[in-house]
């Protein structure tokens, strides 16, 4: 099983994010026209909990795992490195067992604390989840240690893909009992994701243990049985490491990290606890949850979109900086944090771009308006902008923090999480009496906006690097610009014009396609007209990118192949 490059291992957990993230969007059609935008209130509730004390649960240890793995194999300690995953397993399997009984037992709780009684139930129903999730981050923590990128990205389209059926299967076979028992059916399709994502987790582990020893990294039945072998008195096959000092080791990495990673979802969660109190009393309690499950079951799932690719950087990065900072080795560590950061600005921009100008299409065609309701008529689309225009900060926010993790660089992320939460809940309460939802969409923007300036202050100061260049940045800005002037001509002109099927829902399609396919099109060539993408760069992308930009625009792709990477 060999090991993958930044681009490769990037380009395979991007791929598997993207349509594991197409499953979820399609899950949420089905849910939406059964559940309603109330519904949906529910289900996101427990959901954006649930995802939470996932992170906890794990406490960070797959990341904190990956690097600890990455440089102990770096340097040919592969006993130390087998040792400390079992030692990860075994609290994989503790800490999901806790949690899940956590989760159950304050879910009445929660849900009557942010005013929302119908979360309980898909709460509940979600908690057995917790029991094999926190081993599955374990194995993919460990995959990505080993640079290893495709058990993790099988496994995440497995798993969505068994929750999409499950989810949507149950909740439109329970509706016919009660809209509750309907959304705790669609909370269960997480429980059956998780098993199938354990079963391929599984087949990858077993056929991984067979290759190291194949390659002599684990001892045979003979070589167990023989106890003075060399190998084994040398350690290369055993490890006196003991099990409090890899705890005490993980946690000390992982402490850090847990923080970081929760930043996301501890806003989404503070997001789903407090936009109903905050907006009660200026548009009434129903009309609030209506509001918020436009933004839990419509904004998030589309703005989430962007940061596929950031999040896939973040996982493959990881281990590459932890074994090029742990050989000193400076040049690469600076050559990988320019890579990867300019990476997720060029993947991620036109992502947040194409969804802004296409969110009315996009939302009419894929949520529609069944019920008529005034509140998604006016609130769905702008919600949609205004919180994926967030998300380029959070790229670059989640990509920079990698580098930083990779790095040890801990104690400055903890410090940007604190400080950026505190922004997130003090704009939160301060914005939202004057511009309601925008305002707390708003807090949000800023919180990543403060985030990504600290992280990269620190980089700066820790290594040079170079993202683009002044006359990339020149380029990218008229990129911009003229991609969104032509979008909102397009959306006028399509709105006004491109009614064929005379239905809002199939016009709406229509529209989103003509929007993203021209908008998108244009930003690769705009790119190469101002010479901000090289033809350098279009060589180190992963060999089916080449094969398709070969069979588009052959003459992209001249020059000397053998310079690029894959």
């Amino acid at each position: 099983m060999a090991k993958d490059s930044l681009v490769k291992g990037t380009f395979i957990l991007a791929m598997a994010a993207l349509v594991a993230r197409a499953l979820g969007v399609v899950q949420r059609v089905p849910l939406v026209i059964l559940l309603g935008d109330i519904g949906m209130a529910a289900y996101g509730t427990a959901f954006n909990i649930y995802s939470m004390l996932l992170v906890v649960a794990t406490a960070g240890i797959p990341s904190a795992l990956s690097k600890m793995i990455s440089e102990r194999t770096a340097l040919g300690l592969h006993a130390e490195a087998n040792r400390i995953y079992r030692a990860a397993l075994l609290f994989a399997a503790a800490a999901g067992v806790v949690m899940t009984l956590f989760l159950f037992i304050i879910a009445p709780y929660y849900s009557t604390s942010i005013v929302n009684p119908q979360a309980t139930l898909p709460i509940r129903a979600l908690a057995p989840a917790l029991l094999l999730f926190p081993l599955i981050a374990i194995m993919r923590g460990y995959f990505q240690g080993r640079r290893m990128m495709m058990p993790n990205g099988l496994s995440q389209i497995i798993e969505q893909l068994f929750r999409v059926v499950t989810s949507v299967g149950l909740a439109y076979v329970l509706l016919a009992y009660s809209m509750d028992w309907a959304i705790a059916g669609a909370s269960f399709g997480g429980v059956i994701g998780s098993v199938a994502a354990a079963a391929v987790m599984l087949y990858y582990a077993l056929k991984l243990r067979r290759s190291d020893r194949a390659e002599g990294l684990l001892p045979s039945a003979e070589s167990r049985a023989d106890q003075s072998s060399k190998a084994s008195q040398e350690g290369v096959w055993r490890s006196s490491l003991s099990f409090k000092t890899i705890y005490s080791q993980l946690f000390k990495i992982s402490i850090p990290i847990v923080i970081f990673s929760l930043t996301v979802t501890l806003i989404y969660t503070i997001d789903s606890s407090i936009v109903t109190l905050l907006l009660r009393d200026q548009v009434g309690e129903l009309q609030a949850k209506e509001i918020l499950g436009i933004l839990l079951g419509r904004a998030q799932s589309l703005a989430g979109i962007p940061i596929i690719l950031a999040v896939a950087l973040s996982q493959s990065i990881v281990p590459i900086i932890s074994s090029a900072y742990s050989q000193k080795d400076m040049k690469q560590v600076s050559q990988q944090t320019g890579k990867v950061l300019q990476l997720s600005i060029l993947t991620g921009l036109p992502a947040v771009l194409i969804i802004c100008l296409a969110a009315g299409p996009i939302n009419g065609f894929i949520f529609g308006n069944d019920k008529g309701s005034a509140i998604v008529d006016a609130y769905a689309a702008p919600i949609i902008v205004f919180l994926t225009v967030s998300t380029i900060f959070q790229i670059i926010m989640q990509t920079s923090g990698a580098v930083l993790m990779g790095m040890g660089k801990m104690r400055v992320l903890m410090l940007s999480v604190a400080i950026g939460i505190a922004l997130k809940l003090i704009g939160s309460y301060v914005l939202a009496p004057w511009f309601g939802i925008y305002g707390i969409i708003a807090a949000t923007c800023l919180c990543f906006v403060l985030m990504t300036v600290m992280n990269l202050m620190v980089l700066r100061k820790e290594v040079p690097f170079r993202v683009l260049g002044s006359r990339r940045w020149l380029g990218i800005s008229i990129t911009t610009v003229v991609m969104v002037i032509v979008g909102i001509a397009l959306d006028r002109l399509t709105g006004t014009y491109v009614v064929p099927f005379g239905s809002l829902r199939w016009d709406a399609c229509i529209q989103a396609i003509i929007i993203c396919a021209v908008v998108g099109g244009l930003y690769p060539l705009l790119l190469m007209l101002t010479r901000t993408l090289s033809v350098a760069d279009l060589q180190q992308m992963p060999r089916p990118v080449q094969r398709l930009i070969g069979k588009v625009a052959p003459k992209l792709l001249k020059g000397d192949k053998e310079s690029g990477t894959n």
